[in-house]
């Protein structure tokens, strides 16, 4: 911390739209850290092979969750449909 006048500088806090508040300090530190300078994670690959759609269909209805969520139990499963839902019951 800087002091002014003998004094230290007080922490500055700032409240955005998105909800969060950052402190001055904290957010100055991870720019000299050299977060920023780091690159970008790539997401994983995309598995090549598509869900069938009957197949989300049926998990989006049955078990309630989104499309997104149905497509990737599928795809972590190789899109077989029972091995899913043998997953979902023994969680």
């Amino acid at each position: 911390m800087s002091r002014t006048n003998g004094r230290p500088e007080p922490e500055v806090i700032v409240n955005f739209a998105d909800g969060y508040a950052y402190s001055k300090g904290k957010m100055e530190e991870a720019f000299r850290s050299g977060l920023m300078d780091r690159p970008a994670v790539k997401p994983a690959e995309k598995l090549s092979h598509k869900a069938k759609q009957e197949d989300v269909d049926l998990l989006v209805h049955e078990l309630d969750v989104t499309r997104s969520q149905a497509e990737k139990m599928l795809l972590e499963n190789d899109n077989d449909i029972a091995q899913v839902l043998t997953e979902w019951v023994k969680a």
